[in-house]
């Protein structure tokens, strides 16, 4: 028997599925990708540095503030160029912000519908027409922390290498701490609302990547580490984990010690979740789970813990910041000179790296760029394969919803995946 799905709607980029099924035993789980692949890594060859972030950030829309944070990153660590701690906090309040955008777009109008049985996202918003402007609220306020600090909601232009171009706006700032208190009794209430939703009970053993930094739910810096006992810097990914291209693939996928391995919320809740904040942490504490937790449909209950952990932890650099010279995060001189440098930051949907080897006058000789979804894609698969035995009795438009739902609260990115 072949399950296929020609396509899977409602996530970034394209792709379809397709499943072989032989007296009950899973022969192969496919996502089929349906996209061409785009060489943006081959388009960075050969452009002065400057470019890099600015070309990097177009692999996605939604999420462009980390492949420019991490790409800036890289950057630095190859020329050896330091920043100061205000304009580090004022990057971390940029990540933080597309948590929040990203998490509550892909919680209520991406994967909500699948868990209500609602075919219609029309639908949806009619009969939780609250609950829908509350999703649209979160997203509004983090998309607004990216234009302040950013310039700009999409594509943001005024981080660069060695600082910002221009300090935000002082009031600007102030109105967005003043929502902050509003924007966190939003999250709390939709927390609630997820919290009711029936969730399919399935659980598989995998490792969770993530990264990991003393005091603090890593998101812009720290260590690697996963529930396996792996620890270890950032420069030594390249080094533990491989990066391999299957023949008739576009999207390279990446493996830790010969397995598949998973990233995102649900990895940085299971691994961090000592280090989230107060209301953040009750609300995980309410969910009842037990760890480690190894139920995949669970990631999009992570998130919603994620959006309320960056809504308190955006308050709280948004007073440190509004409490130190702004002028601070602005550019200083630096010197231009040849090396390799290597980065890491959390997407929303998992660990994000680069890899750039700049020469003497700045211009890129080589990169490397391994996004989430091509990360996570083997584990999906893997887990797709455990679970169709347990759908296999049902009518074949219900197989076809349930595997829609699976692969959706992964939140895949396409678009990331064929850079």
């Amino acid at each position: 028997m072949n399950i296929k799905i020609n396509h899977i709607a409602k996530m970034e980029g394209h792709a379809g599925f397709m499943a072989s099924v032989l007296d009950g035993d899973v022969k192969s789980a496919k996502l089929q990708v349906q996209e061409g692949i785009r060489l943006i890594e081959g388009v960075l060859i050969g452009r002065e540095y400057q470019d890099m972030p600015l070309i990097a950030q177009r692999i996605c829309g939604i999420c462009p503030v980390v492949h420019n944070l991490a790409s800036i990153k890289a950057l630095e660590n190859a020329m050896g160029v330091s920043v100061t701690y205000e304009t580090e906090r004022l990057r971390m309040l940029l990540g933080y912000a597309q948590f929040i955008h990203s998490h509550a777009l892909h919680l209520f109008f991406l994967s909500l519908a699948d868990f209500l049985d609602m075919d219609s996202d029309i639908e949806l918003v009619n009969k939780y027409p609250e609950e829908a402007k509350k999703a649209i609220k979160l997203r509004e306020y983090g998309m607004e922390i990216v234009k302040v600090v950013g310039g700009r909601v999409v594509h943001p232009l005024t981080n660069e290498v060695g600082g910002f171009k221009k300090s935000p706006d002082r009031e600007a700032l102030k109105e967005i701490l003043n929502k902050s208190e509003d924007i966190l009794r939003t999250a709390l209430e939709l927390g609630d609302f997820f919290r009711n939703i029936k969730i399919p009970d399935f659980s598989r053993e995998t490792e969770y990547v993530s990264l990991d930094k003393k005091g603090e739910y890593a998101v812009y810096d720290g260590d690697i580490i996963s529930n396996f006992g792996l620890h270890i810097s950032v420069d030594k990914f390249e080094a533990n984990f491989l990066e391999l291209q299957k023949q008739n693939e576009i999207i390279k996928r990446v493996e830790h010690a010969g397995r598949s391995y998973m990233i995102g919320a649900i990895a940085r809740v299971n691994n961090n979740r000592v280090k989230l904040r107060a209301n953040a942490s009750e609300y995980l504490k309410s969910l009842g789970w037990n760890f480690p937790d190894y139920n995949p449909f669970h990631n999009i209950l992570a998130q919603m813990v994620e959006v309320i952990h960056s809504i308190e932890e955006s308050r709280r650099i948004l007073l440190e910041l509004l409490n130190s010279d702004l002028e601070e995060v602005v550019t200083r001189a630096y010197t231009v000179r040849e090396g390799l440098g290597v980065s890491a930051v959390e997407a929303p949907r998992g660990t994000l790296y680069y890899h750039v080897d700049v020469d003497a006058k700045g211009y890129v000789k080589n990169v490397n760029i391994i996004t989430p979804t091509a990360q996570f894609l083997s584990n999906l698969e893997d887990d797709v394969a455990e679970y169709i035995p347990k759908i296999l009795k049902l009518k074949d438009s219900e197989k076809e919803k349930k595997l829609r739902a699976f692969i959706r609260a992964y939140d895949p990115c396409i678009s990331c995946a064929v850079h």
